[in-house]
């Protein structure tokens, strides 16, 4: 699902979690997405690191964390 909104996905090397947001967000097909390596910045880190993986709506600054599923993704999106 190609959408109007620009997604960033944090996240970092090495988690099972991240890979699984992944996984749905392809799994919906859903593109374009952007992922930030949140390790390679401190603030970043300090912000997202107990709760990645982070999907963040560019342009409302909404972000939903994880734990989420497909349905709360395309929910996440309609709003």
């Amino acid at each position: 699902m190609t959408i109007s909104k620009t997604l960033t996905l944090y996240s970092t090397s090495h988690c099972h979690l991240c890979d699984d947001a992944v996984a749905i967000l392809k799994k919906l097909a859903i593109n374009p997405y952007t992922i930030v390596e949140i390790s390679e910045s401190e603030p970043l880190l300090l912000c997202y690191g107990t709760k990645i993986p982070v999907l963040r709506r560019e342009d409302n600054g909404s972000e939903l964390n994880w734990p989420f599923n497909a349905q709360d993704i395309v929910l996440f999106l309609d709003n």
